[in-house]
């Protein structure tokens, strides 16, 4: 049995973060109900990628990505009668998650005091920009502005253009694994105890946790009193950087002059190894150094894939790495041998490639059940088969706008 298996969620997120949250309970066996809105859906069903290019609400491949293994219901979470169907279901759930605007489920009826007094023992995670309090509660941000706000995007980019953002959505997808990882806590909490509890993620602070660069700038700030700044590469003669070959883009990590042999022998150069002028000190401190080194250096790394860069910098024990893109990821012999990728067909979508577990344990674990569910495919099951609602009473709903 999954270990998640007995735990029930009812997922009331959108966009990113929060879906990131749930999919990782659903993915290690939680019961995962998620609430859309009628007609339109989660929002992230209108994020890219999408299969041929073709936009579709089915085939978003981020929506795809993020809602493995959960059941699509559609309620109207302004409507009386879909307040009611929320309230029941909470008294179902073991765990409720929302990210909402703070205040947005007060005002509805439907925040952690009114569900727990249908269910004391409910785990509530709410999960937002700024947190439940505070004077910026309320503010709107995306994401980048979280990420400057912290301090993360101080240092990325080159020293005379503006600052950059990382990896889209990344924020978010850190905040959605603290918040999954605090839901465990405070169920476990609630199985020996009986209580449940109310968690509040906020994305900034764990932008403003995340250690990236900012250890090092800090440590450094600490000992020196230099603040960290954006370069294009390391500083030096040898090679620290990223560097193009015949069919992209490696990195290379040749310094400090201890490794000068090793990068001779690799760039087919051992002559230079015992070279008398190459071992006085004051050579390498000459324009001349550097030009000697981009002149054996840039055109043996054009005659060469990644690959093959790759595997002669290990050969010759010189750290090395491919830039590797999206298809070649997909084609990573070591990903395949660990059988990371899934594939599973999806009713709109086709069959696509899923990722694997991020973890590994004894036992049964991560597994992949079922694809993205399309918008409402189980409101029948969920509705009638969790709440009893007559085929009648759906019929009701549907035609009020409640579901």
């Amino acid at each position: 049995m999954q270990p998640l298996a007995d735990v029930k969620v009812l997922d009331l997120t959108w966009h990113v973060a929060g879906p990131y949250a749930t999919k990782l309970l659903a993915d290690y066996g939680a019961d995962v109900i998620k609430v859309e809105r009628p007609g339109a859906g989660d929002p992230a069903r209108a994020y890219g990628p999408f299969p041929a290019d073709e936009p579709h609400s089915e085939r978003s491949g981020t929506f795809l990505h993020l809602n493995t293994n959960k059941r699509s219901i559609t309620v109207n979470l302004e409507d009386e009668a879909g307040k009611l169907v929320i309230r029941e279901l909470a008294g179902w759930a073991d765990v409720v998650v929302e990210n909402f605007a703070p205040g947005t489920l007060a005002d509805l009826g439907l925040d952690y005091d009114s569900l727990k007094q249908v269910n004391p023992g409910v785990v509530m995670c709410s999960i937002s920009n700024f947190g439940q309090t505070g004077p910026w509660r309320d503010w709107k941000a995306t994401e980048y502005i979280l990420a400057a706000m912290s301090g993360l995007t101080y240092t990325v980019g080159l020293p005379d253009k503006e600052p950059l953002k990382s990896v889209d959505h990344l924020q978010e997808y850190q905040a959605g694994a603290t918040a999954a990882m605090a839901i465990m806590g405070a169920v476990r909490h609630q199985r020996l105890h009986g209580t449940g509890q109310h968690i509040d993620v906020a994305i900034y602070e764990v932008a403003c946790d995340t250690a990236d660069r900012r250890t090092t700038m800090l440590t450094g700030y600490a000992y020196t009193g230099l603040m960290g700044s954006r370069e294009a590469s390391h500083a030096g003669v040898l090679p620290v950087a990223v560097l193009p070959c015949g069919d992209g883009m490696v990195n290379i990590v040749a310094s400090p002059p201890a490794r000068w042999p090793r990068f001779m022998r690799m760039v087919g150069r051992p002559d230079l190894i015992e070279d008398p002028e190459l071992h006085k000190p004051e050579f390498w401190g000459k324009p001349e150094a550097r030009e000697m080194v981009d002149s054996v250096l840039y055109p043996w790394l054009m005659e060469r894939t990644k690959e093959q860069v790759t595997k002669e910098g290990q050969a010759a024990r010189v750290a090395v790495t491919p830039f590797n893109n999206t298809l070649e990821v997909l084609r990573d012999p070591h990903l395949r041998a660990r059988g990371y990728w899934t594939r599973a067909r999806h009713p709109e979508a086709g069959v696509l490639p899923y990722v694997g577990p991020s973890f590994r344990k004894e036992g049964e674990g991560w597994r992949f059940k079922r694809s993205a569910p399309l918008l409402g495919e189980h409101n029948a099951e969920v509705l009638s088969g969790f709440l009893g609602l007559s085929s009648g009473e759906l019929v009701l709903l549907r035609e009020t706008g409640a579901i």
